[in-house]
């Protein structure tokens, strides 16, 4: 069994000024690359005044993620995006992004002096972020007469439990995403109720 692994809980911003530029970093759980461009949409909304929105995600499992991806925005190569993911890389942390919002404060800080600002923006938000743990999941599809629907949603409440989809037939079909730990009660809960079970694939 797929042990789970820690994401953010939610965003955080975090600002620091060095040599007269201000650094807003800040970070926030995401699952695809449409939240990342909305995250760098919003910065720029926030801070149209900004000289650079610099910024670069991890998806999936801490160590063999899934996908990553940075961007620099127009600072010199390797000065801000790659030192942004390496903070994330060591952080032990998937499913997540973070963006710098730079105001250029008239001071050029040089190459080492923007690996060390950028990295540190990533690191004041990424080690104050509360952390999940992301449990791994399975999608389970149940088919089962229409008075046990009532029964299934109770005992989904109870194990928090995500009903994905309903299809309505001569029985009623229920798509659920269960966690691993929880699949042995779903499968004792329904040879109880004689249902029919079938485990479709694993997410997460």
């Amino acid at each position: 069994m797929s042990e789970g692994y820690r994401v953010p809980a939610g965003p955080l911003e975090r600002e620091q000024e060095i040599k007269k530029s201000r650094f807003i970093a800040r970070v926030a759980p995401v699952t695809g690359r449409d939240q990342v461009r909305e995250l760098v949409a919003q910065a720029w909304r926030d801070h149209p005044d900004a000289r650079h929105v610099c910024w670069a995600y991890q998806i999936g499992r801490p160590g063999s993620a899934a996908e990553a991806a940075m961007n620099d925005d127009g600072e010199p190569s390797g000065t801000a995006g790659k030192p942004i993911l390496s903070v994330i890389q060591h952080k032990d942390m998937g499913d997540v992004a973070v963006v710098v919002i730079r105001y250029f404060g008239g001071v050029k800080l040089g190459a080492g002096g923007l690996v060390r600002a950028y990295a540190g923006a990533a690191e004041s938000v990424l080690s104050e972020v509360e952390r999940v743990e992301l449990k791994p999941k399975a999608e389970v599809t149940l088919a089962v007469p229409f008075a046990a629907e009532q029964p299934v949603r109770h005992w989904c409440s109870q194990h928090e439990a995500t009903i994905v989809g309903v299809d309505y037939s001569e029985t009623v079909s229920l798509t659920l995403e269960v966690s691993l730990e929880d699949l042995t009660a779903l499968q004792s809960f329904c040879e109880a109720g004689q249902y029919h079970y079938s485990s479709d694939s694993l997410a997460g």
